[in-house]
């Protein structure tokens, strides 16, 4: 039995924090039914790549959930979701803060209808501050938060970092959430309301580099692929690519100038302090030896030598990487549409007894509409009279209606 076997999801969320933190309960066991409008959630139009009409945008974050298409707009799709919320042990939404209060689907709606409900909201910015209204997107919140203000080269423009980090992390961060409020509900028998803003957790996500501003009041500035704190830490050039340094102390400083023929810099700059202050003059020193060998002999090396070097792989080369063959960073399911379907693991696959798994592959825009609402007590007639009246929505034979 998985770990969250038996527990029942209400997933209101679109694009990729939602979904994201969903797709985790349904690998622990839970049962997602995701409810989209009829045009689909918006990532299912987000691409190029597209197989078979299906982005990859959305196949990546909706694994192991059932579609329930609906028009939340019009009066029978939200009572249809007051009843799938009835029989929930948790909802996820991400709508903007007060707009499902208009359709009386926000939590002090449903809380009467089900006291043990765990409603998570996830918005830009919160349900309070004078930001509260607006709309977020990551892109957006890397600004706000200012993680773009420390990454990038020194002399070069700010930059977001490649994922969408911060819609990832508050996912992980929601998933975290909910498990935590599951389990005082086992203690206190009442569900709650849980407000996750992207605001706040990317401003959390800032770690170190936030203590440090909040101690000297001193905005960090961008060191490109260096650490604030730490030198020689980052990436390097090689003869054929590149290849990351993460010397983490005095010993193993010692052990790379050997390795690379430079002992006197070990001499000069034994203490890392002193590296970092004078950082511009070890990294030149390294770069210039490190560029005239290929990357494989470097890291054998490194490797011998006991100093912590790594490639900077492609995704290719990650994928191939014989650590990710032998955890099993890929699992394979049966998708309708795409036959064999290559998707992300759960990293909580190695939980010892009851670990993450694969389940229902991502599904067709309201493959499972007419089974969910069954399910909620809907008779065969009246779910055939919201899909005759264009509230309700299910797939057709060949794949979803756009």
């Amino acid at each position: 039995m998985k770990p969250l076997s038996g527990i029942k999801v209400l997933d209101l969320s679109r694009v990729l924090a939602g979904p994201l933190c969903t797709m985790i309960l349904a690998d622990l066991g839970a049962e997602v039914v995701k409810v989209e409008p009829p045009w689909g959630d918006e990532t299912r139009g987000w691409g190029p790549p597209f197989v078979e009409g299906e982005s990859a945008y959305f196949l990546a974050v909706n694994r192991g959930k059932r579609s329930v298409a609906l028009d939340l707009k019009r009066p029978e799709g939200q009572e249809a979701v007051r009843r799938l919320a009835q029989k929930a042990d948790v909802l996820v939404e991400n709508f903007k803060t007060g707009d499902l209060r208009r359709f009386g689907l926000d939590y002090e709606s449903l809380k009467p209808l089900n006291p043990r409900l765990v409603y998570l909201s996830i918005t830009g910015f919160g349900h309070t501050g004078p930001r509260a209204k607006e709309p977020g997107y990551d892109a957006a919140l890397q600004g706000y938060t200012g993680i773009m203000s420390v990454t990038g080269e020194p002399e070069g423009p700010p930059m977001k970092v490649g994922v969408a980090w911060i819609d990832v992390m508050t996912g992980m961060m929601a998933a975290l959430a909910v498990l935590a409020a599951l389990l005082e509900r086992e203690r206190s028998g009442e569900g709650q309301h849980i407000d996750l803003s992207l605001f706040d957790v990317g401003l959390f996500a800032l770690a170190n580099l936030g203590e440090s501003f909040l101690l000297t009041g001193n905005p960090p500035k961008r060191l490109g692929n260096a650490h604030a704190q730490i030198v020689p830490y980052g990436a390097f050039p090689a003869e054929d690519g590149w290849l990351i340094l993460a010397v983490g102390n005095d010993e193993q400083f010692a052990r790379l100038c050997q390795v690379v023929g430079l002992p006197d810099l070990a001499r000069r700059f034994p203490t890392n302090a002193l590296r970092v202050e004078h950082r511009e003059e070890v990294v030149e020193a390294l770069s210039g030896v490190l560029k005239t060998r290929p990357r494989a002999h470097w890291l054998e090396r490194f490797k011998e030598a006991g100093v912590p070097a790594a490639p900077v792989n492609d995704l290719k080369e990650a994928f191939q990487d014989p650590q990710a063959r032998a955890r099993g960073a890929v699992w394979t399911l049966s998708h309708p549409l795409l036959g064999a379907l290559p998707t992300l693991a759960n990293p909580l696959r190695f939980l010892s007894r009851t670990p993450a798994e694969p389940g229902l592959p991502p599904p067709l825009l309201g493959e499972h509409t007419e089974e969910a609402l069954l399910q909620a007590g809907y008779a065969p007639e009246e779910v055939r009279g919201l899909v005759e009246k264009g509230v309700a929505q299910v797939a057709e034979a060949k794949g979803a209606k756009r």
